[in-house]
């Protein structure tokens, strides 16, 4: 693509910076408006600045994407009601072995979840139960909390519902759930285990210490707070508001015990939204459009209820939805620019993923442009081009340069605390805990993030297939 004129180059330039600007540092003191509406604005300027026109920002904004990013956030609102994710945290406790055992199921219950229920959702529900079982245990809380975060980066890359980006990336290749899947299931694996093992190799000596208390198999009266985030929250981060998870056994005899015939209806909805989410999820592993599935599924969840879906529809966050649509168009405009066409020909023909060198700069950088430009712009900008000069290989390398950009946009997360919206809810979560804060400092993320993201990357790459 050529470069627009002189004119929409600057004014497409300076309207993609004022999104830029706000999506990464969204309470600059110049404009502390925050992500959503600063998606909003870099979106108008560009019709303003006549860089697109209110028809081409009108068909820049993808409703299939909406659409099942809508579904899934409301899928995850009926599974966090059914307490799904109360008995992930018992999953974690029972018949513990110790530190070292723990660390790794937190790793694998985080990567498995995330890449159903999506990381941001897991991280929110998660973070304050590990808080708990790390103080009864004795045990450092670090470990647990950077495992959390990085695991679910890492097993949310696995399918096109863990993270934003791999809806993207879904909806645009047309890549079924069943060959994404399949595509990064291996790589997804190696990296969750190559990533505990790091861990533990950080903190042996910590996680060695000997318990003071047995880990008990109740998850108790965990109780997660509805503000996940302030200035650095991610519109995605409130998805899914929190509730208190309580053990009946601890309340009074008169409000533990309901009637039976409302236990057995509560036992009986829960298994309808275990089966309806069950559903969902064949159905995209049998290729049924994605969009439509997790909307179908959505809508039986809000029949089922059999009541108003007006408190659970308004737990969907659709500031996030907003925030999408602000970045369709600010991103398709600073396309129009011709910028990043022009800026991809000077590295594409030394980025092809024909040969190891091509795949290692095509890695470095997705991964540089997802901590510097965050991963859902970095999809939107190098999306087509990397599948375009895949393209010209073969349909099958087509598909696999789709995948490697999900996988190294995924993992880039990692480098940094600021480097993903499921690391800033980690952080942010212990540290409002009420019952034993902590603080994930900058630095101590970091020091563990850059090996792992660069090791981890690394061993993944080579599993990824297409078929």
């Amino acid at each position: 693509m050529a470069m627009a004129s002189m004119m929409k180059v600057v004014l497409g330039s300076i309207a993609f910076g004022f999104f830029w600007v706000l999506a990464v540092f969204p309470a600059v003191p110049f404009l502390p408006i925050g992500r959503t509406a600063g998606a909003l604005l870099g979106a108008m300027l560009m019709v303003v600045f006549r860089v697109i026109s209110p028809y081409e920002a009108n068909e820049a904004i993808d409703l299939d994407i909406l659409g099942l990013l809508f579904g899934t956030m409301v899928v995850s609102v009926y599974l966090e009601r059914a307490d799904m994710f109360k008995y992930l945290g018992k999953l974690l406790t029972w018949k513990s072995r110790g530190g070292k055992d723990l660390l790794f199921r937190v790793c694998l219950v985080s990567a498995i979840s995330s890449a159903l229920f999506t990381n941001d959702t897991c991280c929110i529900l998660l973070t304050e139960f590990i808080l708990k079982i790390a103080r009864q245990n004795n045990l450092p809380p670090q470990p647990f909390l950077l495992a959390l975060a990085s695991s679910s980066n890492i097993g949310s890359a696995a399918t096109p519902i863990g993270n934003p980006q791999n809806l993207v990336i879904a909806v645009q290749s047309k890549i079924s759930f069943e060959k994404f899947l399949f595509g990064i299931l291996p790589s997804m694996l190696l990296g969750v285990l190559v990533n505990g093992a790091i861990l533990l190799c950080y903190f042996w000596k910590l996680l060695s210490i000997e318990r003071d208390q047995e880990v008990e198999a109740e998850a108790g009266d965990l109780v997660v707070e509805n503000e996940v985030i302030n200035s650095h929250q991610s519109p995605h981060a409130s998805s899914v508001n929190s509730r208190d998870f309580m053990n009946a056994n601890s309340l009074p005899n008169s409000v533990a015990k309901d009637p039976p015939n409302e236990n057995w209806k509560r036992f009986l909805w829960k298994i309808c939204v275990y089966l309806v989410t069950i559903g969902m999820l064949v159905a995209l592993f049998l290729g049924f459009n994605m969009s439509c599935t997790a909307v179908t599924a959505a809508l039986a969840l809000v029949v089922l209820d059999f009541k108003d879906a007006r408190p659970c529809l308004e737990k969907v966050s659709y500031t996030l939805l907003v925030f999408f649509c602000g970045m369709f168009i600010a991103v398709h405009g600073f396309n129009k620019t011709g910028i990043p066409s022009t800026l991809w020909e000077a590295v594409e023909r030394y980025s092809r993923i024909d040969s190891t060198g091509g795949i290692a700069l095509l890695s470095v950088v997705i991964l540089l442009l997802s901590n510097v430009a965050s991963n859902v712009p970095t999809v939107l900008l190098l999306g087509s081009r990397v599948a375009a000069s895949a393209a010209s290989i073969s349909a099958t390398e087509e598909a696999r340069a789709w995948l490697i950009l999900a996988w190294v946009s995924t993992v880039a997360g990692n480098l940094s605390l600021l480097g993903s919206a499921a690391n800033l809810i980690v952080c942010e979560q212990a540290r409002r805990a009420q019952f034993y804060s902590y603080n994930l400092s900058f630095w101590s993320h970091l020091k563990f993030g850059v090996p792992s993201t660069i090791i981890v990357n690394a061993i993944g790459l080579p599993f990824i297939r297409s078929y």
